[in-house]
This record gives structure tokens, C-alpha cells and sequence, in this order.
């Protein structure tokens, strides 16, 4: 799996993997997502190079983008790794992020895509989404539109900057 063109009212860009050189722009995506503490588990003083660490993966992860197909610039980033190892190893595990002034053209949506055929391609049986925050309620519909159901709900399992203590969804779905 090379790239994948977006589709959509307006599309108008590639998904491909990631290299070292997307980085300055994968990380102009994370740090205001990352600060702003309110979708990712992450703490917010997380550190540039920490963060790298953990959004590149080693095969069978790997770290995709979403480039807009006139001028090259990351648009959005996605993450795929396994959930867990050993036993649990065959159940994948992704995160996405999109730039917010990208927000509502289906990128969350074909970054998401784009790592179920990645999961699938790598033998991957099942996709588990840890934890959702109840409250982006805009991600829950998009998962839920591609197939993911809620297991469990986690009360007040993430503490969110502006509305406190909210919920955790644990999603999955088979591949």
C-alpha cells in the first residue's frame, strides 16, 4: 500500500506513508492538538522529541499523511501500531490527527480508511480504539460511521480542560 487519493467534495489530496522529512509538518499538527488537552490522552507539556518517538512506529506500525495534492503541505497524520503484544498482538491499534483548518473535508475519515486497509494488509485481525473522549463527539460519529462500536465507556476517565471529567470510549471493530 502506497497512497490513497482523497475523495470527497473536496478532495483534493494523497495519503502516503511518512518519512523523516514530514516531520516539521506532522508536528504542526500535533503540538496545538497535544496542548490543547482536549481529544489526546497525551500530557500537554509532552516534548518535541518525545512526541516523535511515539507517533513514528516500527513495522508492522507505521506512520501515514495526508498531503494536499497542489502544494505538498500535511494536511493530516495517522499512527498505526499494535494494541497490544504477545496474545493481544493481532489486534491494531491508530490515532489521527488533522490540521484544524482542515476540519469537516473527511480526512479523520480516509486517514482512518487508509489504516484499516494498512492493518488488514499486515495481518491484523481487529482495530481497538483505547480512548476515545466521549466528548469529541464529531470522532465517535466518524467511528461509528466505519463500522467501530462503543464496548465500554470509562466515567470520567479523562479529565478535559474546559468541561472537567468526562468518559472514555474503548471501540473496535473487526477487520
Amino acid at each position: 500500500m502506497n497512497t490513497t487519493t482523497g475523495q470527497g467534495p473536496a478532495a483534493g489530496w494523497t495519503i502516503r506513508e511518512a518519512g523523516p522529512e514530514d516531520w516539521p509538518g506532522i508536528w504542526a499538527i500535533l503540538e496545538p492538538v497535544v496542548r490543547s488537552g482536549e481529544t489526546f490522552t497525551w500530557d500537554r507539556d509532552t516534548a518535541e522529541d518525545e512526541a516523535r518517538a511515539r507517533w513514528f512506529k516500527q513495522a508492522p506500525g507505521r506512520t501515514f499523511v495526508a498531503v494536499a495534492s497542489d502544494t505538498g503541505a500535511i494536511l493530516g497524520t495517522g499512527e498505526l501500531h499494535a494494541n497490544q503484544g504477545g496474545g493481544g498482538s493481532h489486534v491494531a491499534n491508530a490515532g489521527y490527527m488533522v490540521h484544524p483548518a482542515q476540519a469537516g473535508r473527511g480526512l479523520a475519515r480516509a486517514l482512518c480508511a487508509y489504516s484499516l486497509d494498512a492493518a488488514r494488509d499486515a495481518g491484523f485481525r481487529a482495530m481497538q480504539f483505547n480512548a476515545v473522549v466521549e466528548s469529541n463527539v464529531r470522532a465517535v460519529a466518524a467511528w461509528k460511521s466505519m463500522g467501530f462500536e462503543v464496548l465500554a465507556t470509562i466515567p470520567e476517565a479523562f479529565n478535559h480542560p474546559e468541561l472537567g471529567y468526562v468518559g472514555l470510549h474503548v471501540m473496535y471493530r473487526k477487520l
